[in-house]
């Protein structure tokens, strides 16, 4: 931690504009409001809510918002400058800024040349009193104001005279702050260190953001750089949402920020609830979290291999650059065929405290998790698979059930709509057969229904018990239609969730494999077993 680094820097969110504006991801005002909530109690100093002009669903946003306290966060209503042929008091968009009442304002203005004569089509001048105009306007009513200098460093690279007076046109008229935006997100770190510092020297008083996009990788690289040569203010999304590929990602800048530079943050106290955070901004934007996620991703503190994880038993810090639980994420110890004993005893000591990596049960479950994987299992989504093996080769596995025998039959005649599904099960339970039959939709449901039904009087617990996912992955696609299947069912009860795997060139037989285990886990953790 660099102790020179201990000013305070301000996290400015644009999830609720720029992070809308991804590809797939449409929140609504019910979302935006949530979403609005949940940054503040995160402690983010501004959220920038939309663009009350562009559309009535941020008008109504903002509308909503006035009857909503923010508690640490300040509200951010984003526009543009006034147009060419008006003056900041008559421009009917600024006045729908201030309609939406919020305390900071921040508007886009051009900033390279290019786009003034060619996007545009204006004298160059003219764009620099729009600039001047619109900012002494909105200071006029009492606003903080910051600048958006929209292509700042394309336009910086390429006539930096022209840039910078679009940049002094803002601060001579009392702009609180000038983002500096690389809207093409084409700049590389060492471009932007230079670019930034070079402009701290031409205005000493002046005070900057920075805004990135992602798109050549270096968004959070580019944003760091940023603030390490003076820039007050970092602005970004959550999870990276964005345009294109994507905003600078505050889920990797804030705790680099505070954890690692050592900056003053007004979230610092909040940083364990960073993982949750992003786990509900994907969930509010109906995305698949990325597992890989740095510092919040479900991969960030998983280990796999069995040196890593024999270095970990030793000292975290031989694979980890941080605790886990910092940003409230965690570690796992990932099985499969590169697993050593290490790994084994990570992932079971917790309920097997004598098992040692020379233990007799510790070198069957090495061979077993080998034979099994070589043949198409993977027990790194399948955790509660490879715990059921754990308890097998340990001696701590009751069966709860024999199979007989089962019948899958798919039926469909030429006037069906659909094929007909029906399952028949039987059972060994309890020293008694046990026989049953249940209609599905498609083979893994009909099967599931006909195991309940045999197993529940017996195990009153199984109705607690759902399936909430079900996948199949081809194993070996280079045999066509002979090719093993891996099935995994992913389920739940009231207070956790487990996946489970089976492999069989047969996709039923897979899945019946898969079921079994599901149901066995869940049961064994839940009461070791007792039926009623």
């Amino acid at each position: 931690m660099t102790a020179a680094s201990s000013r305070k820097i301000d996290i400015y969110d644009t999830t609720l504009r720029d992070g809308s504006q991804g590809e797939g991801i449409s929140f609504s005002v019910e979302d935006k409001v949530k979403i609005a909530k949940r940054l503040d109690a995160f402690g983010v100093d501004y959220i920038e809510g939309g663009w009350p002009g562009s559309n009535p669903k941020d008008i109504e946003f903002f509308d909503r918002m006035k009857s909503i306290p923010l508690k640490h966060a300040k509200l951010a209503a984003f526009g543009s400058t006034r147009r060419p042929t008006t003056t900041a008091e008559t421009d009917p968009m600024l006045q729908q800024l201030l309609d939406a009442q919020t305390p900071v304002i921040t508007f886009v203005g051009k900033s390279w040349d290019f786009h003034v004569t060619e996007a545009l089509r204006i004298p160059l001048e003219t764009n620099l009193e729009m600039i001047a105009d619109t900012t002494r306007y909105l200071k006029l009513k009492g606003k903080e104001v910051i600048y958006d200098a929209e292509h700042f460093f394309d336009g910086y690279k390429r006539n930096p005279e022209y840039t910078s007076k679009c940049v002094a046109a803002a601060l001579d008229a009392g702009c609180d702050v000038v983002a500096l935006c690389d809207t093409n997100g084409g700049t590389l770190p060492n471009e932007i260190s230079k670019i930034v510092s070079e402009i701290g020297v031409r205005f000493p008083n002046g005070k900057f953001a920075i805004h990135t996009h992602n798109d050549a990788e270096c968004g959070v690289a580019n944003s760091l750089a940023a603030i390490e040569v003076g820039a007050i203010q970092v602005q970004g999304t959550i999870n990276g949402l964005g345009e294109r590929t994507g905003n600078a990602n505050l889920t990797s800048i804030v705790p680099s920020l505070g954890l690692k530079l050592g900056y003053e943050l007004s979230c610092q106290s909040r940083m364990k609830e960073l993982s949750d955070l992003s786990n509900f901004i994907d969930e509010i934007a109906n995305v698949p979290p990325k597992m890989s996620a740095a510092y919040v991703g479900r991969s960030a503190f998983a280990h796999k291999a069995g040196l890593h994880v024999d270095a970990m038993r030793k000292n975290s810090e031989t694979y980890e650059h941080i605790d886990p639980t910092l940003v409230g994420n965690e570690r796992r110890i990932l099985v499969s065929e590169h697993s050593g004993a290490s790994t084994i005893l990570e992932k079971v000591q917790r309920d097997n405290s004598d098992l040692r990596k020379d233990s007799p049960e510790t070198k069957e479950i090495l061979k077993q998790v080998a034979r099994l994987e070589h043949e198409g299992s993977s027990f790194e989504g399948a955790e509660a698979s490879f715990e059921l093996l754990v308890k097998k080769a340990t001696g701590n596995y009751r069966s709860l059930f024999e199979l007989t025998g089962y019948r899958v039959i798919v039926e469909r005649r030429g006037g069906d709509q659909e094929a007909i599904t029906e399952a028949t099960v039987k059972l060994r339970v309890h020293g008694q057969e046990v026989l049953t039959v249940a209609e599905g939709d498609g083979p893994v449901n009909a099967l599931d229904s006909a195991l309940r039904k045999a197993l529940t009087e017996h195990y009153p617990d199984l109705a607690d018990i759902r399936l909430t996912d079900f996948k199949v992955r081809v194993v070996n696609a280079r045999e066509g239609a002979a090719a093993k299947v891996r099935a995994i069912v992913d389920s739940a009860d009231a207070s956790d969730s487990w996946s489970t795997i089976g492999v069989s060139t047969n996709i039923i037989d897979a899945s019946w494999h898969a079921l079994v285990d599901s149901v066995e886990y869940g049961l064994l953790r839940g009461n070791e077993g007792s039926g009623g």
